[in-house]
């Protein structure tokens, strides 16, 4: 059974507290595990989370500031260590390879597993496969910073009463499935376009156009909350977003599953980003991510 689901794995930022790791967040996709923006500690909350290395697939990392992406260290040689059968493959902004080479040969271990790397210096696609494609837009940061969009191709839905209405049925369905056209009956004629699921996984950003691209018609958008309204000077100066903006964007972009995370150390209370980002508008579904959460995916539409 296919299973998609994001699994958080820390939601501090700049530096964890008490009670929240570094980033890190896996997502599961099918048979897939994409591994976002592993900070410090990512291996043990991996542990915590029940994840394996050998559930990873592909990791990326939006930028090099340390909360992102200093966990890559310890989380490369455990891919090695447990000698993970298949390839990974790692994204991260091409400007940061220098970053990307001393985490990966941070100390001395045994290389037996094939990590390709895919740097990014450019907007559109990264990787297609049989269930998704791995899109990349550029976002306003301090330093260089991309963010991810998964796309499931579209398909199509049987229309029961259409099919019916036509005389098909049984093995005649697949075969107008797999042929397009039966007896004069077209495959427009009993089923609809399906629309293919939508995740979206954005970080430290200011507003631009890069984060809407990201965001338009997702049904399950993960997106940095660092500040609340009250400090969003300091929001744009060190080039964040506030919880009330991240929602904003979420409303307009149709997104159906709102995920805020990445918090500023100094909030103490985490049920004030959700009261700020309904009060911008936002009336879908919504979760301040917590350490060790899982959110699904929304079902398709």
């Amino acid at each position: 059974m296919s299973v998609r689901e994001l699994v958080v794995l820390g939601t501090a930022s700049q530096v964890p507290t008490r009670h929240r790791n570094h980033n890190g967040y896996l997502l599961r996709w099918d048979g897939e595990g994409i591994l976002f923006d592993p900070g410090e500690g990512t291996q043990r909350q991996m542990l915590r989370a029940g994840v394996a290395a050998h559930d990873l697939n592909r990791i990326c990392v939006t930028h090099f500031h340390g909360d992102h992406s200093l966990g890559l260290a310890g989380v490369i040689q455990r891919i090695n260590l447990d000698k993970v059968p298949h390839e990974i493959t790692a994204h991260y902004p091409r400007s940061g390879q220098r970053f990307f080479d001393r985490l990966r040969y941070a100390t001395a271990y045994r290389e037996t597993v094939g990590i390709t790397e895919a740097p990014i210096d450019t907007d559109g696609p990264l990787a297609r496969t049989g269930g998704y494609t791995l899109e990349a837009r550029k976002l306003s940061h301090p330093v260089e910073s991309y963010g991810y969009r998964i796309v499931e191709p579209d398909g199509r839905r049987m229309l029961p009463e259409r099919l019916a209405a036509h005389g098909i049925k049984g093995p005649d369905v697949g075969r107008i499935q797999r042929e397009g056209e039966l007896g004069g009956v077209s495959l427009d004629d009993v089923s609809e376009t399906r629309r293919g699921q939508r995740f979206a996984f954005v970080m430290d950003t200011r507003l631009c156009d890069g984060v809407y691209a990201l965001a338009e018609g997702c049904d399950l958008l993960v997106i940095e909350s660092t500040f609340l309204d009250e400090d969003e000077e300091l929001a744009v100066e060190h080039g964040h977003l506030t919880a009330a903006q991240a929602a904003r964007v979420a409303r307009d972009a149709g997104v159906r599953h709102l995920v805020l995370t990445h918090f500023s150390q100094r909030y103490t209370d985490p049920e004030e980003f959700e009261r700020q980002a309904r009060a911008a508008g936002y009336d879908g579904e919504l979760t301040v991510a917590r350490d060790l959460l899982r959110v699904p995916v929304p079902k398709r539409r």
